[in-house]
């Protein structure tokens, strides 16, 4: 029977314990990461640290720590070797613990990118910015290609402009152009934004 690349038993607290991570106060409850909502899980933000975790980390040890990094969020596989770096003695050992995860969909590209879609739709940002997103995360845009073509970003464009003008039509230049200045550091294309500025609600 083919073992485990973890530890058994591995346990969330002691590992956080021994490398001397301290969270905020509701992050030191026990943490289920099978329910932990994936949106809630890229929102989430490390709290300033008092102490600075042990350097160094090799083998079992940083296995364990990377694990422990996981069970918290998902990782981009940029920002999962930038931060298991920090830690690290040897680079050359995370990009190979890295891969080895990503092997064992551990960890995911695809999945954070996707993730990353869903959350970034949600808080009303467009196409544009939700590349910038991707492209600091090393996320292949091709993962969510089918996904992105198939959200109606006028509507979503639409309806954000509603939600913070109104849903009358702009006669007024200065208004237009606040609007439109409004939807454009959102994130929408310029014929979205000049569609949704004249009113329109939906493609014909």
């Amino acid at each position: 029977m083919s073992t485990s690349p973890f530890p058994k038993l591995l346990d969330y607290h002691t590992i956080k314990n021994e490398y001397d991570c301290h969270e905020s106060s509701d992050e030191n409850a026990a943490i289920d990461h099978q329910t932990l909502s994936t949106e809630d899980a890229l929102e989430e933000t490390a709290s300033p640290q008092s102490h600075t975790p042990p350097t160094g980390l090799t083998g079992t040890r940083l296995r364990s720590y990377a694990f422990a990094v996981l069970t918290r969020r998902e990782y981009s596989k940029k920002e999962l070797i930038e931060k298991l770096s920090i830690y690290a003695q040897n680079k050359d050992e995370v990009l190979a613990l890295v891969d080895e995860f990503a092997a064992a969909n551990y960890q995911s590209d695809e999945r954070v990118a996707e993730m990353t879609l869903r959350s970034q739709v949600q808080r009303g940002k467009g196409p544009q910015r939700i590349k910038q997103v991707l492209k600091s995360k090393a996320l292949d845009q091709a993962h969510i290609h089918d996904q992105m073509q198939e959200i109606d970003w006028l509507t979503q464009a639409y309806q954000l402009k509603v939600k913070k003008y109104g849903p009358a039509v702009a006669t007024d230049p200065k208004l237009k152009a606040k609007q439109a200045r409004f939807l454009l550091y959102r994130g929408f294309q310029m014929d979205i934004v000049m569609k949704v500025i004249a009113g329109k609600k939906e493609e014909d």
